[in-house]
């Protein structure tokens, strides 16, 4: 039986009503004359939304800014009431919606933690057995006695995870606050995630823009799109969805237009990067290419003044600026010098390694043997990587291929061999 129903559920919303005088005075006249009102439709942030979650299920909702993942959390831990429709929870809730905003600023650590607590249900007697735990969990030993309002904010987060994740419930409802703090703490919380969805088997709800982190967890997942369900399956089938309807919005760059792509530049003036383009094996231009393709990146450079010794680099990244792959000509193209003029450089890659997705190059340029650069830029080309392979679109977990050859044998068979190879040494 489901642990959560949601029933044809729509969330309206009244923009503002900030109007011009000349249309202040039209609807003035109307309500006088008793002729109907102008009046600005309502805004749905959730139109007929259908949905229920079994207990232990962990659920991801996805999609976009605006698609109305916060708002249907908000519904679910009855911090609003839906316009229409109806939405049944049975069992506790711990809602991670707003980590650390309950805190008051002028009470201690310690006050916070007994007054939001109290505010999440968690009766006195417990919070006294799990304090030791909710303060270690956020590494505040040395302040718990300081009020909050001189912590930091990665602290009062800090602060604040530790607190809601102590609830004891059978829902747990999480609002992208696996992205909290540092690094070291945001691993502590995604083990914590872990251990309360693989080994206390607890109901979770998910909203998060880490698609990867989405996939890992959930193994069911809803894609919404303007307040509605598109899609509502299997975590990789949905995910993979969204990833293609993602790399359908960004861009792709003209190839001999650098500023279609948004590109941020450093220059001294000694080199001028005129064009690069991505060839395939009969040299047409393209930015769109297949999995493990031969391609070619090839950059039209203009050199305003001699340069010795130039070393030339191209680079990969993911639209975000992770930095995939760099590679540059140092060992392969050794040249004493670079007159002033135009100069065309190529770099052949026989398999283009990454899975399917939209990515961005980099350029660079050095001289001398102190590598003193002189040009560099990134989010040069936007270029997209496709593949027709089913499989490779099913495995695609990861940014690269990983290269290599299976082979099988049977216990049996390996025994054979070693016996073979002994008795050939002992013949020996």
């Amino acid at each position: 039986m489901p642990i959560i129903e949601v029933n044809h559920v729509t969330k309206e919303y009244q923009l503002g009503q900030l109007q011009s005088l000349k249309t202040t005075a039209l609807n003035q006249w109307r309500r006088v004359t008793g002729q109907p009102v102008e009046e600005r439709a309502p805004f749905k942030a959730l139109n007929d939304v259908t949905f229920s979650v079994e207990q232990g299920e962990v659920l991801g909702i996805i999609g976009h800014n605006g698609a109305g993942k916060s708002t249907m959390l908000k519904l679910l831990a009855n911090i609003s009431k839906p316009s229409s429709g109806s939405i049944q929870v049975k069992g506790k809730i711990a809602p991670l919606i707003e980590v650390g905003a309950g805190l008051v600023g002028d009470l201690t650590g310690r006050e916070n933690i007994y007054l939001n607590g109290a505010i999440l249900g968690i009766p006195k007697a417990e919070i006294k057995r799990k304090f030791d735990d909710i303060v270690a969990f956020a590494e505040l030993e040395e302040f718990i006695d300081t009020p909050i309002k001189r912590y930091s904010s990665g602290m009062q987060v800090r602060l604040g995870f530790s607190i809601a994740t102590s609830v004891e419930s059978d829902i747990l409802i999480v609002d992208e606050v696996l992205a909290v703090g540092d690094l070291a703490f945001q691993r502590k919380c995604f083990d914590r995630m872990e251990d309360l969805i693989k080994r206390q088997g607890k109901t979770v709800l998910l909203v998060s823009h880490n698609i990867r982190q989405v996939e890992r967890l959930c193994n069911r997942v809803i894609l919404l799109n303007k307040g509605q369900t598109v899609s509502d399956g299997g975590a990789n089938t949905v995910c993979t969805q969204f990833y293609e309807a993602s790399d359908s919005q960004i861009s792709i760059g003209d190839s001999t237009n650098l500023n279609s792509a948004n590109s941020n530049e450093w220059a001294t003036g000694e080199i001028l990067l005129h064009s690069i383009e991505i060839l395939d094996s009969e040299n047409n231009p393209i930015n769109k290419l297949k999995h493990e393709q031969a391609v070619k990146i090839q950059l039209n450079y203009e050199v305003t003044k001699e340069i010795r010794m130039p070393i030339f680099g191209i680079g990969i990244h993911t639209t975000d600026f992770i930095y995939l792959a760099t590679k540059h000509s140092i060992n392969q193209l050794k040249l004493e010098h670079l007159e002033a003029g135009h100069h065309v450089l190529t770099f052949d890659i026989p398999s283009f390694p990454f899975m399917p997705g939209v990515y961005s190059l980099r350029a660079g340029v050095a001289e001398g043997t102190a590598a003193r650069t002189i040009f560099y830029a990134e989010n040069l080309l936007h270029l997209q990587v496709v593949s027709d392979n089913t499989e490779d679109r099913a495995w695609s977990e990861g940014l690269v291929s990983l290269p290599g050859v299976w082979r099988y044998s049977t216990p049996s068979s390996n025994l054979k061999e070693k016996t073979h190879d002994n008795l050939e040494k002992i013949s020996l």
